[in-house]
C-alpha cells in the first residue's frame, strides 16, 4: 500500500521520536547511578558549601560581571563613535583596538592588567583593588565586542532621524546623544545581554589575579572545594550557581528579541 506524503512525514517523525527515546533509555539503564551519585551528588558536601557559595562566591561573580559590563559598555560606546567618526585617526585607533582585543584571549588581557600595570606604574594602584583589576581586564575585551555591536545599532537607525534633527537646528553631537544613540541601544539590547552572559562565565578567569577567601568567585570556590573534598560535587554545584544567573538572562534575551521582531 502506497503511503501519502503526509502519512510518510508522520511515520518518519514517529520513528525519530522512537530512536530518541531508545537512546535515552539505553543511557539511563547502562549508567552506574550509584557511582554517579557518589561522585557528583554528595549531599554532605553540598550542605558544606552553603551559605558561602551564595554570600561570597555568587555575590563576587555578579559584582565582577556588572563592573566589567559597565566599563565595557562605556568604553565600547566611545570606540563605536570613534569608529564612525569623520576624523581618520580616530577611526584608525578604534579599528586597531577592536581588532587587537578581539584577537587576544581574555585571560591574557586580565593577566596583563593585573600584573603589567603595577609593574609599569609602581607608584599607582588600580582603583578598587582586585575588583577594579577584574572589571578593567574583562571590560577591555568586552568593549571591543560591544563597540562593534553598538556601531551596528547606530548604523541601523534610519538616516532620516539624523537629518530631521539637524533640520530642527540640533548639532550633530546633540542629535547623536538624544536621538540616534537611544534608538541604537534599543536595537542592540539583546546582543548586549548576550555579552553580559559571556562576561558572567568569563569572570571565572579571576583566579589568575590570586583572589582571596573574600574575593573568590564561583569557579575558584568550586575548585578549592574539589581539591579539599576530592569529589566532583562542588563543580556541579558551581555549574548550577552559574545557571542561576545565566538562565534568567537567556529568557530576557528571548523576550527582547521577540518584542523587537514584533515591533519591526
Amino acid at each position: 500500500m502506497k503511503l501519502r506524503r503526509r502519512q510518510r512525514e508522520r511515520l518518519s517523525l514517529g520513528l525519530q521520536y522512537l530512536v530518541f527515546i531508545a537512546i535515552i533509555t539505553t543511557v539511563l539503564v547502562a549508567a552506574d547511578w550509584d557511582r554517579l551519585a557518589d561522585a557528583f551528588f554528595r549531599v554532605d558536601i553540598i550542605k558544606s558549601m552553603f551559605p558561602t557559595i551564595i554570600t561570597v562566591a555568587l555575590r563576587n561573580t555578579i559584582l565582577y560581571t556588572l563592573g566589567a559590563f559597565a566599563f565595557g559598555l562605556v568604553f565600547g560606546t566611545i570606540l563605536a563613535l570613534m569608529r564612525l567618526s569623520r576624523v581618520a585617526p580616530y577611526r584608525w585607533v578604534a579599528t586597531a583596538y577592536i581588532e587587537l582585543f578581539r584577537g587576544l584571549p581574555a585571560l591574557l588581557v586580565l593577566f596583563l592588567v593585573g600584573y603589567g600595570i603595577p609593574i609599569a606604574f609602581p607608584e599607582r594602584e588600580i582603583p578598587g583593588g582586585v575588583f577594579g583589576s577584574i572589571a578593567i581586564g574583562l571590560g577591555l575585551t568586552a568593549a571591543a565586542y560591544m563597540a562593534e555591536t553598538i556601531r551596528a545599532g547606530i548604523q541601523a537607525v534610519p538616516k532620516g532621524q539624523m537629518e530631521a534633527a539637524r533640520t530642527l537646528g540640533m548639532s550633530h553631537f546633540t542629535a547623536m546623544r538624544t536621538i540616534v544613540i537611544p534608538q541604537a541601544f534599543r536595537i542592540v539590547i539583546p546582543p548586549l545581554t548576550n555579552e553580559l552572559i559571556l562576561l558572567t562565565k568569563d569572570s571565572s578567569l579571576a583566579y589568575v589575579l590570586g583572589v582571596t577567601a573574600q574575593t573568590i568567585e564561583i569557579t575558584k570556590f568550586g575548585r578549592d572545594m574539589l581539591n579539599d573534598r576530592v569529589n566532583a560535587t562542588p563543580l556541579l554545584v558551581a555549574g548550577l550557581a552559574y545557571l542561576v544567573i545565566t538562565l534568567p538572562l537567556s529568557q530576557v534575551v528571548r523576550r527582547l528579541e521577540l518584542r523587537y521582531a514584533k515591533a519591526r
